[in-house]
């Protein structure tokens, strides 16, 4: 028989709890509470067929309301058969708090409703995401105290300009920043004033310069592709991990004898890169081209990117676009696809979005692999074309020049 139960009634309770509206309700009056839930009540046709079982659903809801003190209200039903009955109708719960100990979280409710309170007396900026996220609030309760203070250390020190290391707060070191970045990135960005968020940087890996931070500085790793280029000559070594710093100062000297500059993905395809006049290879690191930005000397050169050939290669492609849009992709086209068909292998999970940085060709290649038009999921890995086939096109290339 289909009806509402006392597991129903929870059910629907707790699809409110992690929604969040008993939370909210308990600090915003009015918002939810009185709240009425409907009984599903058994059709006519039900009562007739089982009327034991409609009298049991009565007794148990009965019981149920009485034993937590909930209101019942009942309907009057005049049966063509069985004559008037009394069958519940809905019930009222008064307060947030009944809703919370009818599914267990009185405590918890208690506790959001605790941490809220001392929340928007510390930083009343809080209130509008404390209200949004109350599960979450609860889920970093053990941490809150040091979360909150170090929001309101954040709007005394804007832009402090020094290490995670030497943040001074009770009870806060770099880890715990480090391990709840995710969520002080929520709340700085509400907290601080605009001038004190840098929106070059997001996400975890770019959390230390969006709140100016100093932070450990970016690595690049080059390798010059002809020996004219004095990069590191002085011990004979031609790859080196430098700044981003140094590679945006580098010498007159060096970046004048700099024409061309290629990005590869793949380590071993950096190691084994083929000499190439005036020119100098980067080791990308997949979308990760905030370090190359302070180079403004590479507006100046012809760029040329190297990824897989798969949905992937072609979103990096298109993500360095936008800091280097002169950038001209090598060896990701149609020709050197259809060139390595033995050597295909599955991308395990495909970007679909639209690329508007691409070219025709680069757009076309991106969209027979987004839809599968010539297998399911392909991808052509650099490291599996061939080396001669990279030399061939590299003289190509040159010749062109």
């Amino acid at each position: 028989m289909n009806r509402t139960r006392p597991a129903n009634m929870k059910k629907q309770l707790e699809r409110m709890w992690v929604r969040g509206d008993i939370c909210r309700a308990a600090v915003k009056d009015g918002v939810v509470f009185p709240l009425t839930l409907r009984l599903k009540q058994p059709t006519s046709k039900a009562m007739l067929d089982d009327l034991a079982g409609t009298q049991d659903w009565v007794k148990e809801v009965q019981a149920y309301t009485n034993k937590h003190h909930i209101t019942l209200h009942w309907q009057s039903i005049n049966h063509r058969v069985l004559g008037r009955q009394q069958l519940p109708a809905h019930i009222v719960l008064d307060t947030p708090q009944q809703a919370a100990r009818l599914i267990g979280k009185s405590e918890a409710l208690k506790q959001f409703t605790m941490l809220y309170r001392q929340s928007i007396k510390t930083l009343a900026a809080l209130e509008g995401w404390l209200l949004q996220y109350p599960l979450k609030v609860l889920a970093l309760a053990d941490e809150w105290p040091q979360l909150l203070a170090l929001c309101a250390w954040m709007q005394v020190h804007p832009n402090p300009r020094i290490y995670l290391r030497q943040v001074d707060v009770p009870k806060v070191d770099s880890k715990f920043i480090e391990q709840h970045r995710k969520v002080l990135a929520q709340l700085f960005d509400i907290v601080l004033p605009v001038f004190a968020v840098n929106d070059d940087y997001t996400g975890v890996a770019g959390f230390a310069r969006r709140y100016g931070f100093l932070d450990k500085p970016a690595m690049i790793r080059v390798r010059p592709l002809d020996d004219d280029i004095p990069l590191l000559l002085s011990d004979g070594e031609q790859d080196a991990a430098i700044t981003s710093k140094a590679l945006a100062r580098l010498h007159q000297d060096v970046r004048s004898r700099i024409e061309r500059v290629f990005i590869v993905e793949n380590e071993i395809n950096y190691l084994a890169f083929p000499a190439v006049p005036r020119a100098l290879l980067i080791f990308g690191k997949g979308y990760g081209f905030e370090a190359l930005k302070q180079a403004q000397w590479l507006h100046e050169c012809s760029m040329y990117y190297w990824g897989d050939l798969d949905t992937h290669g072609f979103a990096i492609l298109n993500q360095l676009r936008t800091s280097l849009p002169q950038t001209t992709s090598f060896l990701m086209d149609k020709q050197t696809l259809l060139a390595h068909q033995h050597a295909w292998g599955t991308e395990p999970r495909q970007e679909t979005k639209e690329l508007k940085y691409l070219n025709a060709d680069e757009a076309a290649v991106y969209d027979v692999l987004r839809n599968n038009t010539l297998g399911d999921q392909l991808r052509l890995e650099q490291e599996r074309i061939s080396f001669g086939y990279v030399k061939n096109i590299l003289l190509a290339t040159d010749e062109r020049r």
